[in-house]
């Protein structure tokens, strides 16, 4: 029956998270409100190890969610059903995209899809803040860390490193 469940579930954060991994957090903070697989503070972790590992963030967050839920069946279930949609989607799209790529009203549609996507990851960003900035010395550091991303154009995975030495020294 879980295995059931976490294909659903991911089916439907397959479906509807259009705009990439980010997106797929309000769907996973309704999960865990929901079943209970894993509290608010768990999914923070899982974000920030899902941006630290190779892969998409949201199949990393559904294997992860899958295998903490049902072990390696789970994670099989929860990820193929988190791509499914997609796939689908991708193949009647690339069938029908290259005949009416230029008209109107899908160019309409694919920029009425822009406002909510945006609506989503701001929506996913605001949560987390709530969860992760315990204290002043958090929003502090993510005042600094967000400057210097500003104005020093590094790597990601430098800024990524400097975070977590910083949270490590300040046992964040």
């Amino acid at each position: 029956m879980i295995y059931i469940l976490l294909c659903w579930e991911f089916f439907k954060i397959g479906l509807f998270a259009v705009g990439g991994g980010l997106v797929t957090v309000p769907f996973l903070f309704d999960l865990s409100e929901t079943y209970g697989w894993f509290s608010a503070a768990e999914l923070t972790d899982m974000i920030a190890v899902s941006q630290s590992t190779p892969g998409p963030i949201g199949i990393n967050m559904a294997t992860y969610v899958g295998f903490r839920t049902a072990g390696i069946g789970g994670a099989l279930a929860a990820t193929l059903s988190e791509i499914l949609p997609s796939m689908i989607v991708v193949y009647f799209i690339s069938r029908l995209l290259t005949k009416w790529a230029e008209h109107r009203y899908v160019i309409n549609v694919l920029n009425g899809i822009r406002p909510a996507v945006m609506a989503l990851i701001l929506f996913s960003g605001w949560n987390i803040a709530k969860i992760a900035i315990t204290d002043m010395k958090a929003l502090v550091i993510l005042l600094i860390l967000t400057l210097l991303m500003h104005f020093y154009k590094k790597s990601a995975i430098f800024y990524i490193v400097i975070s977590a030495i910083i949270g490590l020294l300040c046992k964040l």
